[in-house]
């Protein structure tokens, strides 16, 4: 970007020419000197610039740094103060809900002091527990059948429509594809991880390639949006500067 010909440098002839004709030669010969100065003190700005460039710095990836990785310091200091929560912290524990999802209950059958039988005794209260848990999770198959019935009048048969979202035999849903975006797009997690993950969590794994044509739609379908508030801040861009 910031090379220079040598064709562009001045020769012993080229200035010995200059000072022959006169002040108007030397002059243009001191700009076009001056412009390959410019010239040059920006090529070094550059350079200088990308060597002082590394992974905490830049958009450089830290593995782009090689031997020249700076030692990273420790800016944090110690505190004096025991890990965990530190006295006066509001806790988040968990709540109890009004109305769980399932009920087990753990009878009496026999008095803890001397063995007498409670079979009959109704309990004066209940001590509770909960247990927050996620259900088993399966894949849900819908399956949509449309009708093929033939007219009893004119003998032409007649089916019924699907969906317009619903075309091939077999298809994924848009909340399992959203899903699959949500990992792959904002977690950051690899389509082969992704595609482990629908394996292991739902028995199914899914295609890399149909992960990424469901992130392609979902990228069309957002475009408008991100378009109009492109547009906005824009506006509010050229308004600022006002």
């Amino acid at each position: 970007m910031y090379d220079i010909p040598p064709r562009d440098l001045p020769t012993p002839d080229d200035v010995h020419t200059a000072y022959v004709q006169g002040e108007a030669a030397v002059l243009a010969l001191v700009e076009r000197l001056t412009a390959l100065i410019v010239n040059l003190q920006t090529r070094v700005n550059a350079i200088e610039d990308h060597l002082g460039k590394n992974g905490c710095n830049s958009r450089k990836p830290p593995s782009s740094d090689g031997l020249q990785k700076p030692r990273t310091r420790r800016l944090r200091t110690r505190s004096g103060k025991k890990s965990g929560a530190q006295p006066g912290h509001e806790g988040h524990t968990l709540h109890a809900v009004a109305e769980p999802s399932h009920r087990e209950l753990h009878s009496v059958a026999r008095c803890g002091a001397c063995g007498a039988s409670l079979q009959d005794v109704p309990p004066r209260a209940y001590e509770r527990r909960q247990v927050c848990e996620l259900p088993p999770v399966r894949m849900e198959v819908t399956e949509h059948r449309a009708e093929i019935k033939p007219c009893p009048h004119c003998g032409q048969t007649t089916k019924g429509a699907f969906p317009p979202e619903v075309t091939p035999p077999v298809q994924y849903g848009p909340t399992l594809k959203a899903q699959a975006v949500y990992f792959n797009q904002y977690q950051f997690i690899p389509l082969e991880r992704t595609s482990e993950m629908f394996a292991d969590l739902y028995g199914h794994p899914v295609r890399e390639g149909t992960m990424v044509a469901a992130a392609q739609e979902l990228a069309a379908a957002v475009m408008p949006a991100n378009e109009q508030v492109k547009g906005q801040l824009r506006v509010v861009e050229l308004l600022c500067r006002a």
